[in-house]
């Protein structure tokens, strides 16, 4: 199993950013896929996560309080990506994001990407 994310960057409070996690090595579409973010001094937390396109709640979403109305996830199975559009950002999202193989309190196990850094700051 491999993840990379990407389109992580400095912003200003207000602004902007999608990030991407390309997946290989596992049936991607047979997956539900979340983002989690880890910021300094803190614990990892979940930030948005959607279903698996098979199943029997194809495209489940879930956001976290803190993201909800802000952030949107998607995914493209033929392009083996899961998208996280962030908008309105704020300092307090400032953090490394990554994507894993997961949905809701649960995470499959296996390694980690190297994550994406976001920082927001005027």
């Amino acid at each position: 199993v491999q993840l990379v994310e990407s389109g992580g960057g400095l912003v200003e409070p207000g602004g902007s950013l999608t990030l991407s996690c390309v997946g290989s090595g596992f049936t991607f579409s047979s997956f539900p896929m979340s983002w989690y973010r880890q910021a300094p001094v803190k614990e990892l937390e979940l930030a948005a996560g959607i279903g698996s396109t098979i199943g029997v709640t194809p495209g489940k979403l879930n956001y976290s309080d803190s993201v909800l109305g802000r952030f949107t996830v998607s995914r493209d199975d033929a392009k083996r990506t899961v998208y996280l559009q962030m908008n309105d950002l704020k300092v307090e999202d400032t953090a490394v994001y990554y994507c894993n193989r997961g949905f809701g309190t649960y995470i499959w196990p296996g390694s980690w990407g190297q994550g994406t850094q976001v920082t927001v700051s005027s």
